[in-house]
């Protein structure tokens, strides 16, 4: 596997591939670990993933300088990511044991009811490049304390994170086989998921990717979640501050060089404050610093492969074609680096690119609405519901706006963002099951339900089937 420097092409390591006869002695040394793991008291566990954050905090600059050497990440973005992966670990060393602490039912006068939180086992995720360090902190901090043991698949254009996040957990005194990287393409990963010796999984990643896991996951009964792709609308009403939301707005787009899931896609504005935002927002995009990701100054970085560039041409273009106004950018920049400028597409057409996919860059397309009734009628109208973000002084009309979007999470005045403390996840096409907080730690637990009846009072139970 090579690893490509987006802001130059350049090849900056090669990693050898692990051969089947490697996934085998991986697959194994899992396994042989699941049950001395599973035993481990919760707060051995809890002290280790605690050592975990001590040791990003500790290495904040090295792990942001490889995230942006390999996937192109403005630095400033880098060492945020960092520091929220040692955020998310902290916050499971603090809260696991009250999560996975039995709960009492109390069913019955003579009896003792509760449900147990025991691990499943094996789990394996399939994570993206985007976040290169986030997406798989956020699945392993609560599930390898959660008791499970953690398989990771990598994106192929970020090798050097994946062993560095193995690395991670070796130094913080996970013992062996608790928590190991495979390097190997997508194509061979069928076999794994099929294996006998993997309990479950969870795959962040495209809508495409989230189909051919799921039909395979679902084939062999195994318990998976999906969080897959968006485009998130981004509602202003008329009384919305304007200033603050296109500049949140230009934030919410752009973040990763615009290559987010969460990312706002979709500006849907009331035509009685259309031309307003619009003109502020273009004026945002168009002040953003571009340029080299290993500078402090820069807001946007390279796109993390060239063949992603191509796509987010082909969009653009076709959504011009269909009938969309190009108010700034529009072109891959001609300099050195996978580079696309932040661009604006005004009213594109309900069945244009820009309209109906993912566009995934820094990319914007607004949107006229009628009224508030009909912007949550553009923002319902696809198939996919990760996140929305909804704008107005209103907070009580904000709320209710948000109970109207079909999305797996409403942010009112504020960008979408995931956070340690809030499940997070999507609806339709944008996936199902639920990461983080409370429930994301109850997603690779089997939930088991005890009943302790004391003895001689068997005849006063309810009958049942």
């Amino acid at each position: 596997m090579d690893s490509i420097n987006p802001a130059t092409g350049e090849v900056v390591e090669t990693y050898d591939d692990h051969t089947a006869d490697d996934v085998d002695s991986i697959l194994e040394e899992s396994a042989d670990a699941i049950d001395a793991w599973a035993e481990t008291p919760i707060t051995d566990r809890q002290q280790l993933l605690e050592r975990a954050a001590e040791i990003l905090r500790d290495r904040e600059d090295q792990y942001a300088e490889l995230i942006t050497h390999e996937m192109g990440k403005p630095i400033s973005e880098s060492r945020a990511e960092v520091e929220k992966c040692a955020w998310v670990c902290e916050y499971y060393a603090e809260r696991a044991g009250e999560f996975l602490a039995d709960r009492v039912i109390g069913s019955e006068p003579n009896a003792r009811t509760f449900v147990s939180y025991e691990p499943l086992g094996a789990v394996l995720a399939v994570m993206p490049w985007n976040f290169p360090f986030w997406q798989v902190f956020r699945f392993a901090a609560p599930h390898l304390t959660a008791g499970n043991v953690g398989l990771l698949k990598h994106a192929s254009n970020v090798p050097g994170c994946a062993l560095a996040i193995e690395d991670v957990f070796r130094e913080a005194g996970y013992p062996e086989g608790v928590f190991s990287t495979l390097l190997v393409d997508s194509e061979k990963m069928e076999d794994v998921i099929r294996d006998d010796r993997l309990d479950a999984l969870t795959l962040t990643g495209s809508e495409g990717a989230g189909r051919i896991v799921a039909e395979q996951a679902g084939s062999e009964l195994k318990k998976h979640v999906l969080e897959l792709g968006g485009s998130d609308p981004f509602v202003v009403c008329d009384d919305a501050d304007l200033d603050a939301a296109a500049e949140t707005g230009v934030a919410a787009r752009t973040i990763n060089s615009g290559q987010s899931c969460i990312a706002a896609k979709r500006f849907i504005v009331v035509d009685a404050v259309f031309e307003d935002f619009l003109d502020r927002f273009v004026q945002e995009m168009e002040a953003l610093e571009v340029g080299d990701p290993t500078d402090s100054d820069t807001q946007v970085g390279p796109q993390a492969r060239e063949d992603l560039v191509e796509d987010l041409q082909e969009q653009v273009e076709a959504s011009v074609d269909a009938g969309a106004d190009l108010a700034c950018g529009g072109d891959p920049m001609d300099r050195e680096g996978w580079y696309y400028p932040p661009t604006v597409l005004v009213e594109p057409p309900a069945d244009s690119p820009a309209a109906t996919e993912e566009v995934f860059g820094p990319v914007a397309a607004v949107f006229r609405a009628e009224d508030e009734a009909d912007a949550i009628e553009m923002a319902n109208d696809i198939h996919y519901g990760l996140g929305a973000s909804v704008w107005t002084n209103d907070l009580e009309r904000g709320e209710g706006l948000a109970r109207e979007i079909d999305a797996g999470c409403v942010f009112v005045n504020e960008l979408v963002k995931s956070d340690p403390r809030v499940p997070f996840g999507g609806v339709k096409a944008s996936g199902y099951g639920r990461e983080l907080g409370k429930e994301g730690i109850h997603e690779f637990v089997n939930r088991k339900t005890v009943w302790v009846q004391s003895p001689g009072d068997e005849d006063d139970a309810v009958p049942t089937e």
